[in-house]
This record gives structure tokens, C-alpha cells and sequence, in this order.
């Protein structure tokens, strides 16, 4: 490890934002070096609906990340590079003049509705998945620009190029167009065995080529500040660093595994459950258990499964609060222990729980369809939530230990939603395995490290992960309760097989 620098993480999250500055310190030259971070900057990440669409505030995220370089400096730190992550799919469309055209689409916009059978109808469900590799979710960019191209979409005749959500914003920061290899793959239209834009299939769907750039792997340097934005924050025209820009990959390099072969929870509004690989699992069983294969960094793909995640009781919340209602999730927690227990549940990827106008009716109106009692209380509907989504990692690891051929002794936890101990506590007791917590940053600290190793700060991912070990001691979960959780796991099972979701 060789003399440390400061970098800047951009994490960009579906409901908010942050920017982290990230250091290695350490006490004296002998002694080895910790992640010191700082948080910089934080805030909201609140679509906007204009008209029927649901749309992405990107002028303001734009706005967000110019204010986060900006107070880094201002708080006297000097980050030699910055560096951006965020969910994955979405995109802005720029023209020949390098304009922006309209306001990007929101991934929950109601567009694609229907796109993803007329889409198979039209290319064929297996050949996609084949060369895609992809799970197929109905926001996946293939059918975002697919429900475009149905509905004419005037935008997409006068586009020159299509960048994803953090090769945008650092377009408006470099003047750079750019394609990151992570962000590229959860598009559906890049062709995971041949690497490469998948060309055969842009022309049968009518989409230029031109249109998608060649993709640059993590740790490539973008470019700098562009002269006026530099100008305009008062601030050194620093480096941009492509790292894993896909939030989820950047998270899986801060997974503070101890083998090469290991289990993965990124948990948050989405949650994703996986395993990395060498090279991507595309066989007709994982086509059946709707499961994805991502680009990650340094030479890896992850086999993983989305699933909705705490998302759920996000909305359940934001209802509450409508109605007058305002817990902290503190609360909420609170009042799910006092709840009876495995009372009722959901399958929480069922579609009717992507985007409904009020979550707590749709929950009441799915036990009711499947002849459980109805959630009432406030604390009813957190444990309805949180003992399903348990349940849900256990019913997806263990389809994914299948597809593997391995076992999994236990599950690594990262991620915002890991704060929400009795989630990690109640996955543990589903599992009946052992659960590591941590770090909470993930996604930032990834970030952080593809930033050093880029920059020489570390000499390879293998440092990086130690580097996390040391620097974010893990909360153990250990599984309680195995015959209450088994027989809770057999009675979830029977309830979500009357909707035939994988």
C-alpha cells in the first residue's frame, strides 16, 4: 500500500443521495491503514410526476453532486478524484449538439407495461436471456426503450446517444461521453458471452448503434473536471474515475468475504441477493429461476436475483405519514416486535407491490386473495413485511445454491438497510445460517476502492478488502427458533405458490 489519497464517492441512491470522502490513515508508517470517511454532503432523491410520467428531478442530482465537490474542498480536504455509482437501467438520450433531450424516465414509470412479453414475442424469451443473461424486470432498459419505440417516441429520432445515469452526470462534469461496463450490462441489450453491444439485436428492435457507446471498465479515468465547472465550484480540475457505477456491483467489492465463493446481500430499497462469479451462468435453469447475471468489476459477473426489498415499507410509511401518521423506522421496528408473528405474508415480488397507488391496501388486499388474515395494526404490517422478505432471501439463496452446486455457511449483509437489526436478525432465524452485517457504506466504499487501486493508493481489490475487515468491525447474527422458522418457511411457501411468482 503505498502513500494514501483522498477520493470522493458519489452514491446515488432511488431515494437519496450522499457524497462520502473516503482516506486511508494510519497511526505510524509500520502499522497498517484504515478507511477513515467523511460524509460530505446528503440528500433527498425525490422523482417528479410531469403529466402521466413518472421522471427523474436530473437537473437537480446534477445540482446535488456539484455541491458535494464543492463542500468537500470548502471543508479543507483535497480528494485527488471523484468518482459516481447509482442504480442501474435508466438513462438520458443526448442529441447531436450534445443536449439533453427531455427529462430522463423514472425506472417505476407505468410506460413499460406489457413491453416485456411483446418484447420476447418479438426477439424470443430464451435467446435473450441467453445472450443478456439478464432477469427480466420490467424497467430493464431493453424494454424502457422498446415502450419508446412503440408509442413513436419522436426522442429517439433525434438522439445521438444514450448514457446511463452516472455516465450522464459525469458527462455535464467531464464533457465526456462515456459507457461503464457495470451499468452497460443491466441494460439487456449488451451480450454478456460475446462482451460486446449486442448488434444483432439493436437492429432487430430498430435501435441505432450509434447509439450505445463502447463500454470502459471500472478503474478507467474518464477525464477531468471540465475548465467551467471547475471554474463555476471554485475547486481544482480533479479526476473522474469510472468504478463499478452500478451501485450493486460497487457494493459487492466492499463485501468483506474471507473466500472467493460467498453469498451477498446488498439490502436497501431494492435488495439483491447473489454470489460472484468468473464469468456469467446463463443455462436454461437460471432463465427459469428468473435470475440475472451483472457485470461486476475486476473480471467477475454476479449471479444474483432482485427483489423488492424495503421498498414495501417505504411506501407503507410514506402512507402512514399521508394519513398523519409519522413514525421513525426505530418505531416501526418497535412496534413490529410487539405484532404477533408469522400472522400473514406476502410474496414480495409480486408486480402489484412495484408501484401501487397505496402500498397498505394492495398488502391487505393480497392476504385477503390468499385467505390470511389481514394486517391492521401499524406493527401487523411491519412483520408482515420484514418476516416475508426473511423468508424471501432464504426461498432465493437456496434456488441459487441449485444453480451453483454450492454451499453457502452463511450471508454477507451491506447496505442502508442492515441498520434495521431486527431485518438481519429475522434473516439469520429464516436462514438458518449465520448472517455478517456490514459495512453499511457499502456501495460508497466500493466506490472508494476502485478510486484507489485506480490511483495506486491500493495495489489490488485483494488489499482493498482487507483494508475494509480492518476498518468496519461486522455485527454477527447467529439463526434462533429453527422449528418456529421452518415451519413459518413451509406456510410461506403455500401461500406465495398461489401467485406463481419465481
Amino acid at each position: 500500500m503505498s502513500k494514501s489519497s483522498a477520493v470522493l464517492a458519489f452514491d446515488m441512491g432511488a431515494s437519496s443521495g450522499r457524497a462520502l470522502l473516503g482516506e486511508i490513515t494510519s497511526s505510524d508508517h509500520d502499522s497498517p491503514g484504515m478507511l477513515k470517511i467523511t460524509e460530505i454532503h446528503r440528500f433527498a432523491n425525490i422523482p417528479v410526476q410531469m403529466g402521466e410520467h413518472l421522471h427523474w428531478n436530473f437537473p437537480m442530482l446534477l445540482q446535488e453532486v456539484k455541491h458535494g465537490i464543492r463542500k468537500a474542498f470548502q471543508a479543507g480536504h483535497q480528494p485527488v478524484s471523484y468518482a459516481i455509482d447509482s442504480w442501474g437501467v435508466d438513462y438520458g438520450l443526448i442529441d447531436c449538439n450534445g443536449e439533453l433531450i427531455g427529462v430522463p424516465y423514472h425506472y417505476r414509470d407505468l410506460r413499460t407495461e406489457g413491453m416485456v412479453k411483446e418484447t420476447c414475442e418479438q426477439v424470443g424469451k430464451e435467446r435473450l436471456f441467453q445472450e443478456s443473461g439478464l432477469q427480466f424486470m420490467p424497467f430493464n432498459t431493453i424494454f424502457q426503450l422498446n415502450a419508446m419505440l412503440k408509442s413513436q417516441s419522436p426522442m429517439l429520432d433525434i438522439a445521438d446517444k444514450l448514457l446511463l445515469t452516472p455516465d450522464l452526470l459525469n458527462y455535464y462534469l467531464t464533457g465526456v461521453q462515456a459507457c461503464e461496463f457495470t451499468m452497460a450490462t443491466t441494460t439487456q441489450l449488451y451480450h454478456v458471452t460475446d462482451g460486446q453491444w449486442n448488434e444483432k439485436l439493436l437492429e432487430e428492435l430498430g435501435l441505432a448503434r450509434a447509439l450505445f457507446i463502447d463500454p470502459i471498465q471500472p478503474g478507467t479515468v474518464i477525464g477531468k473536471l471540465q475548465d467551467s465547472v471547475a471554474q463555476e465550484l471554485g475547486v481544482p480540475a480533479i479526476e473522474a474515475i469510472a468504478v463499478a457505477s452500478h451501485d450493486t456491483e460497487s457494493a459487492v467489492v466492499a463485501v468483506p468475504a474471507n473466500s472467493v465463493q460467498f453469498a451477498y446481500l446488498v439490502c436497501g430499497t431494492w435488495s439483491l441477493l447473489g454470489t460472484e462469479l468468473p464469468e456469467p451462468l446463463v443455462h436454461m435453469e437460471v432463465l427459469e429461476e428468473d435470475f440475472s447475471n451483472e457485470g461486476g468489476a475486476y473480471e467477475t459477473f454476479q449471479l444474483l436475483k432482485n427483489i423488492m426489498g424495503l421498498w414495501i415499507l417505504q411506501e407503507c410509511k410514506r402512507q402512514w405519514e399521508i394519513q398523519g401518521l409519522t413514525y421513525s423506522y426505530a418505531e416501526l421496528v418497535e412496534l413490529a416486535q410487539e405484532a404477533e408473528p408469522f400472522r400473514s405474508f406476502i410474496h414480495p415480488d409480486d408486480l402489484r407491490f412495484m408501484n401501487p397507488a397505496d402500498m397498505t391496501v394492495e398488502i391487505r388486499e393480497y392476504c385477503k386473495e390468499t385467505s390470511q388474515p389481514v394486517p391492521q395494526s401499524t406493527g401487523e404490517f411491519v412483520q408482515c413485511i420484514l418476516q416475508s422478505l426473511a423468508l424471501r432471501y432464504r426461498e432465493v439463496l437456496e434456488r441459487m445454491e441449485i444453480l451453483t452446486g454450492c454451499h453457502y455457511d452463511g450471508l454477507h449483509m451491506v447496505g442502508g438497510g442492515i441498520q434495521n437489526e431486527l431485518l438481519c436478525r429475522y434473516t439469520a432465524n429464516a436462514m438458518g445460517r449465520t448472517v455478517w452485517a456490514g459495512p453499511v457504506e457499502a456501495s460508497a466504499i466500493g466506490n472508494m476502492l476502485v478510486q484507489f487501486v485506480a490511483n495506486g493508493t491500493l495495489r489490488n481489490r485483494e488489499e482493498g478488502v482487507e483494508l475494509v475487515k480492518r476498518s468496519f468491525p461486522l455485527a454477527w447474527y447467529e439463526p434462533a427458533s429453527a422449528e418456529d422458522w421452518n415451519a413459518a418457511f413451509s406456510h410461506y411457501k403455500s401461500i406465495t405458490a398461489q401467485q406463481q411468482v419465481k
